[in-house]
């Protein structure tokens, strides 16, 4: 007897997605009932009320974010080849390069990330001085960036040192001869850090663990930003608190524009990642480390030139450490410093002036930190450097004095997108 296979009418294959939705819905309601996650996301982000003049500037955040992700996924894979030892470091980085399956392509999206995430982070930060993100009441969202700049800088240069090739070698040995200059602490602070008076394998073994720590720590402060911001809701260009009816909701607006920009941020990955390796780190590094050999000019990544300018241009080095640390802690007295009631740059042309003048400054601070053996180059660093410390105290502080005073807009609307 055969048997004929019984095909479902077109009711049941109809009922068969409605069944499927009906038991999604009721997996939703059932979390729902006891923890209101999917409320709360909601409410946090798809309704998140959004200033309507929101430009680009703004998509910086979603970029970072999306980058540390790939940064710490990356990094996990990358530790499960890595051995913190002094003997097999490099040449443990060499087997993932050359023989773990598609090792190459980890490191390299790892090292592109680390640049991408630094040269967004400052973009961001310049984002918040000029358009005033440190105002009242966005002192703890300001603290909470500037912390996480810290953190951030701190695991980039743990980072750095692990692959413990030559430039990644004495770039730790002059990172402890700083901290060494430190009065009467110094020495004592730099055989605390390194475990010795010049790097060895517990060095390499406390900055893995550093980096590897600090990773997951940046999370949690990530976490926490984005708490204050979601809290004191997210500023505009023109600094004016908007109204109800002049927000709009951060889904489908302004996440259509984060993944156009995030779009373009892959196609940059992308191009540094198959095409121009040789911008993500010192062709010296791909030399194993070698204490009795100086490298000719020792240089960090871009990012720390500037900081490392400033260790060139003061003739000591417990003086060039203070300046070095006294630019970032001064970012932290910004909010009390300016005393301008205008929030936004866009109506304080001098200002405007002086902050483009900085980021002039600290650029060359950046060229001094890579070409410090030219005497000129120290000098126009020294004049820099002297130009950094006058905009935050002496500019900063009584810029509105002499401010060209425009008039700051009541509402957000009608008004015209200049940047």
């Amino acid at each position: 007897m055969m048997w004929l296979k019984k095909h479902p009418s077109e009711s049941e294959a109809e009922q068969a997605p409605a069944q499927q939705n009906s038991s999604a819905k009721n997996l939703k309601n059932w979390i729902e009932y006891r923890y209101p996650l999917f409320s709360t996301l909601t409410q946090q982000y798809q309704k998140f009320p959004m200033p309507r003049n929101v430009n680009v500037w703004w998509t910086f955040g979603a970029v970072l974010s999306v980058i540390l992700i790939l940064m710490l996924i990356t990094g996990i894979f990358l530790s499960l080849g890595y051995i913190p030892t002094v003997e097999q470091a490099f040449s443990s980085v060499e087997v993932i390069d050359r023989q773990m399956p598609s090792g190459w392509l980890i490191r390299s999206m790892h090292m592109a990330g680390s640049n991408l995430f630094l040269a967004f982070l400052y973009l961001h930060l310049f984002r918040g001085l000029y358009y005033g993100s440190y105002k009242a009441p966005r002192e703890l969202l300001w603290f909470s960036g500037l912390i996480l700049l810290l953190m951030i800088m701190v695991t980039a240069f743990a980072g750095y040192v692990l692959p413990w090739g030559q430039m990644s070698y004495w770039a730790a040995n002059v990172g402890g001869q700083a901290i060494a200059a430190i009065p009467w602490v110094g020495e004592g602070l730099t055989r605390w850090i390194m475990g010795g008076d010049a790097p060895n394998a517990i060095t390499l073994h406390r900055y893995f663990v550093l980096h590897f720590v600090m990773a997951f720590t940046i999370i949690g402060v990530v976490f926490a930003h984005i708490l204050f911001l979601h809290h004191v809701k997210s500023g505009n260009p023109t600094g004016v608190e908007p109204k109800k009816e002049e927000t709009i909701h951060f889904h489908p607006y302004y996440t259509a524009k984060d993944g156009f920009v995030l779009a373009i941020v892959a196609v940059i990955m992308i191009l540094l990642v198959f095409f121009f390796q040789d911008w993500l780190t010192s062709p010296e590094n791909y030399m194993p480390a070698n204490p009795l050999e100086t490298p000719e000019n020792i240089a960090p990544e871009w990012y720390f030139l500037p900081f490392y300018g400033m260790l060139q241009v003061i003739p000591f080095k417990f003086g060039g450490l203070l300046f070095a640390a006294g630019s970032l802690l001064l970012l932290f007295l910004v909010p009390w410093l300016d005393r301008s009631p205008i929030r936004s740059s866009r109506y304080r042309p001098l200002y405007r002036i002086s902050l483009f003048l900085l980021v002039l400054a600290f650029v060359t601070l950046g060229f001094v930190g890579k070409y410090h053996s030219q005497i000129i180059l120290i000098w126009a660093g020294r004049f820099a450097l002297f130009y950094y410390y006058l905009h935050f105290l002496v500019i900063l502080p009584f810029s509105n004095r002499f401010e060209l005073h425009r008039s700051v807009p009541q509402a957000l609307t009608n008004v015209a997108e200049k940047d």
